[in-house]
């Protein structure tokens, strides 16, 4: 994913006069030579993330459609002053993308991990939240984001789907259930082929989002009306929960009843291990995602 970005963005510069990159030390060998070609439109401000914002800002204040990109704890959480103001209050727009999401860089420790990373943008209005569960669908998420204006946050991980979907903004179902099926099952972006595996003895219907924000509250509560049963599983590649809310609000108007799986809320995580181990240890894997798919809907 980390690649396709990097060569997605090197084209949309190349095309694109108004398109500018501002880095804080993260994959700048990558925009080496796009800097040689384009100076002034690719910059470097080291590690100075409050400021890579700020900068961007100023870029979207003068016209131009500014990507900044680092790791996820260092382009959402540590300059998130700098989001809610340079962006959100100024009525500017931008493209984030980050690298390292939840545990990504487990290697590296609790200071490149950013599982809260959507749900705090959250509490910011009007941005649009890709989570590209493929390199394809990173390439067709800065697509659609480098032409605009909006405020676009794209989270990229190291692990991906065996195949892309189209990127059509709503749900798409993979596998429908029978008339009497336990419930929905919404995969979001990387966890769609755990999902699959860990869902194929159970009666309900797989569906899959790599668009996050805005949440497709229509779309969920008409897969639900078909299921005829009101019972979904959310299995998000950060915070348990993060989509709660959305959930609640697509079912408003009918009992239901909703289990989110994601990094564990409760307790901090912190042994080093690899990405596998730490997503065993959320109940992210396939197994723990069978597990929890089987005591929810099997009640």
């Amino acid at each position: 994913m980390r690649e396709t970005f990097v060569a997605t963005v090197n084209a949309a510069l190349d095309e694109d006069p108004r398109t500018a990159v501002v880095l804080a030390e993260i994959s700048v060998a990558g925009f080496r030579r796009a800097a040689a070609r384009h100076p002034g439109r690719v910059i470097n401000v080291g590690i100075r993330e409050q400021a890579m914002i700020g900068v961007a800002g100023g870029l979207a204040l003068a016209g131009m459609r500014p990507i900044a990109h680092s790791y996820a704890p260092f382009l959402v959480e540590r300059p998130f002053e700098q989001i809610k103001l340079d962006f959100g209050h100024q009525g500017t727009g931008a493209v984030l993308v980050s690298i390292g999401g939840s545990y990504d860089a487990a290697a590296e420790g609790r200071t490149h991990q950013a599982p809260g990373d959507v749900a705090l943008l959250d509490t910011l209005p009007g941005w649009t939240v890709y989570v590209p569960g493929h390199p394809d669908e990173v390439r067709d998420a800065l697509r659609a984001a480098i032409p605009g204006d909006d405020r676009v946050y794209v989270r990229l991980s190291g692990t991906a789907n065996r195949s892309p979907r189209p990127l059509s903004g709503g749900l798409t179902v993979l596998r429908t259930g029978s008339p009497r099926s336990a419930g929905v099952v919404l995969a979001v972006g990387p966890m769609l082929d755990r999902v699959l595996a860990a869902t194929a003895g159970l009666d309900v219907t797989v569906a899959y989002t790599a668009t996050v924000r805005p949440f497709d509250r229509a779309g969920l509560s008409a897969l639900v009306g078909a299921a005829g049963n009101a019972d979904v599983l959310v299995v998000e590649p950060y915070l348990s929960g993060t989509s709660a809310h959305e959930v609640s609000a697509a079912l408003a108007d009918r009992r239901h009843r909703q289990l989110g799986l994601g990094v564990a809320r409760d307790a901090e995580l912190r042994a080093y291990g690899t990405p596998a181990q730490h997503a065993r240890a959320h109940g992210l894997d396939t197994e723990g995602i069978a597990k929890a798919a089987r005591e929810f809907f099997l009640v």
